[in-house]
């Protein structure tokens, strides 16, 4: 996610865990659901918005952070599970 940073925290220590309540869901989007580039654009666009109170955030930074992650999809396919 610190490619997608709106609030710019990337660095900060004490912020490292800022997005990992968003992180859990644009992984099933990505993995479970499939879903396209310009849906997990929009999710994360609206994440900026309405949950964090922003003005319109950068779309093009959403969806080039949408297509990298739809684009790692068979990498994270071809990686064997971690043991329990």
């Amino acid at each position: 996610m610190r490619e997608w940073d709106p609030i710019g925290v990337f660095g900060i220590e004490e912020a490292s865990d800022e997005y990992d309540a968003y992180v859990g869901s644009v992984y099933v989007m990505a993995m479970d659901e499939r879903a396209a580039a310009h849906d997990i654009a929009a999710f994360l666009l609206d994440i900026e918005t309405r949950h964090m109170g922003l003005a319109p955030g950068d779309q093009a930074r959403a969806r080039r952070v949408a297509e990298m992650l739809v684009a790692m999809v068979p990498q994270f396919e071809a990686e064997p599970d971690e043991p329990s």
